[in-house]
């Protein structure tokens, strides 16, 4: 009975890997028209990374094959490099491997937490702004017209320039395209996917598409492009510069979809393990000279809807998608463009949902994070765009670390619980004693202002003594140590005697080794313990 289960499960991932291989083969060409490379790039990357990840990687739901925000990357690196097509297209080669040999690193050195330093604030705000200008550049596919240059505003007032010239059976055909494609997300078991471009396949064949003007995708072909990156060093740290926003973007993307789906069915995966797997998989890429390749949230949002059990529908997946390749060349050259690009525009549909930013705004935290962020992509375009990001997402932390709240502490009735008091109306401040928290750990971007702060409060308050509650701080940095002196003197002259409630071992240490023996010594585990010691020295 067990062996009869295992081989149904190993069928049903097989049939689901037939289907997520209609969906790889129309994303990856879309994708590849985004990075402005030959398309049998991405289909050769998803097919070699999909097959490295299958075998290191240990989410049974991704789907590793070209992103559409990784592809926006590296089309603004690609243009920012001198030198002809030849050389672009080695040098994209190249980003892949560095790509590769970055999440090598960074599994090597445990950084897995390195995706955290994009906030998700931040990450809902660039993917809307990226999910908008890849939209806007796929918008002159749908109407037939050349597209602009330029930043978004600029292509959309070019588009609407050209709106008399607008080709009307394009337009028509990428509409239909696109409601199909949003109607069958109702039927999740469909591949709605590979059901339209078989659809468009079929008009091509019955209604002579070329004959109505409408293009078409154009032939297929593995052929890999000759390496001839030069190995001087100016190049290559460039390229090392250029590939540091694709291997972040990347990760954060694929852990944010790896993650959700595994807490979703009770999976457990470990963050350097994925980011080595990411590593193979782009280094495999690279190797058959392929385009970036992660965990997209649609491929893999599809292939749990379709019911994967395994990795093995992903890696049968890529294996389709080879067979297609290799030998369906002629029906994929008759894919419309419209309907290619109408694929693209419902991949994206999801990263312009409003709720997360709605989420943000009812519970006023980060809004203007979120909303900078995808400013930030359409005002300066994608790389410039994804860097604003990240160092909005380092600014915010900063900021927060430097500015923290300093609550006021009051006891609960007669417990030993000491709460907010300007939060808990029940909370009473003890006669004689003011207790204050600062609600962030004391380093040295905060410790000198956060402690002049609360000592003007201090010297406010008809208080003999002040209970000073470290319970956020696990260590101290030498300023934080010096700020904590300098506190203590201060309000000893005032005639206030200081009282550390709550204090780390580690914090002890440093007190002790740092010549504030006395305010080690004087310190307790708890406010409660502290206001018992005070209530006993005033007597």
């Amino acid at each position: 009975m067990p062996e009869a289960t295992g081989n149904s499960t190993r069928v049903r991932d097989a049939v689901t890997g037939l289907s997520i291989a209609g969906l790889m083969l129309p994303e990856g060409i879309a994708y590849a028209q985004i990075a402005v490379l030959a398309p049998g790039r991405a289909l050769i990357a998803a097919v070699a990374g999909g097959l490295a990840y299958a075998l290191i990687g240990r989410s049974r739901f991704a789907v590793v094959s070209p992103t559409s925000s990784a592809a926006a990357i590296l089309a603004a690196s690609l243009a920012s490099l001198p030198g002809d097509a030849a050389m672009r297209e080695a040098a994209a080669t190249a980003l892949v491997a560095i790509v590769g040999l970055l999440f090598l690193g960074f599994a090597l050195f445990r950084l897995g937490s390195l995706a955290s330093f994009i906030s998700r604030p931040v990450l809902h705000g660039f993917a809307f702004g990226l999910a908008l200008t890849i939209i806007i550049g796929q918008l002159p596919k749908l109407t037939g017209v050349g597209a602009a240059s330029g930043p978004i505003w600029t292509k959309l007032a070019a588009l609407a320039a050209t709106a008399p010239q607008w080709h009307v059976a394009s337009l028509l055909l990428g509409a239909g395209a696109l409601a199909a494609l949003l109607a069958l997300r109702r039927l999740p078991q469909v591949p709605a996917a590979l059901v339209v471009i078989l659809g468009g396949i079929a008009l091509d064949r019955f209604a002579d598409l070329d004959a109505l003007g409408i293009a078409t995708a154009g032939k297929i072909t593995l052929e890999l492009p000759r390496f001839a990156m030069s190995a001087n060093l100016p190049d290559w740290m460039l390229l090392v510069e250029l590939a540091a926003p694709i291997a972040l973007i990347l990760f954060a993307e694929s852990w944010g979809t790896m993650r959700a789906l595994a807490l979703k069915h009770g999976d457990r995966i470990a963050a350097n393990r994925e980011l080595g797997a990411l590593g193979a998989a782009n280094l495999a890429a690279a190797a058959v000279q392929g385009m970036p390749v992660g965990a997209g949230f649609s491929a893999g949002s599809a292939n749990e809807a379709a019911g994967a059990a395994s990795r093995l529908s992903a890696a049968v997946g890529a294996a389709a998608l080879l067979l297609l390749a290799l030998f369906a060349g002629e029906w994929i050259a008759r894919i419309p463009e419209p309907i290619l690009a109408a694929v693209v525009i419902a991949a994206l549909t999801h990263a312009l949902s409003p709720m997360p930013f709605a989420r943000l705004f009812r519970i006023n935290r980060d809004q203007g994070t979120a909303l900078a962020a995808a400013a930030g992509v359409l005002a300066f375009g994608v790389l410039d765009g994804m860097l604003v990001a990240v160092a909005l997402s380092i600014a915010n932390l900063l900021y927060d670390l430097a500015h923290p709240s300093i609550s006021e502490l009051g006891r609960v009735g007669d417990s030993h619980d000491f709460v907010d008091i300007a939060r808990h109306k029940e909370a009473r401040a003890l006669p004689g004693l003011a207790i204050f928290r600062p609600n962030a750990p004391l380093i040295f971007a905060n410790a000198e202002s956060v402690l002049f702060a609360i000592a003007e409060r201090a010297l406010k308050r008809d208080a003999h003594c002040v209970v000073l509650s470290l319970e956020e701080s696990n260590d101290l940095d030498s300023t934080a140590a010096d700020a904590l002196g300098e506190f203590s003197s201060q309000l000893d002259k005032a005639g206030r005697h200081v009282i550390l409630a709550r204090v780390h071992d580690r914090v002890r240490e440093v007190l002790d080794k740092d010549g504030l023996d006395n305010l080690a010594a004087g310190s307790t585990f708890s406010v409660a313990d502290a206001a018992a010691l005070a209530e006993k020295e005033s007597r």
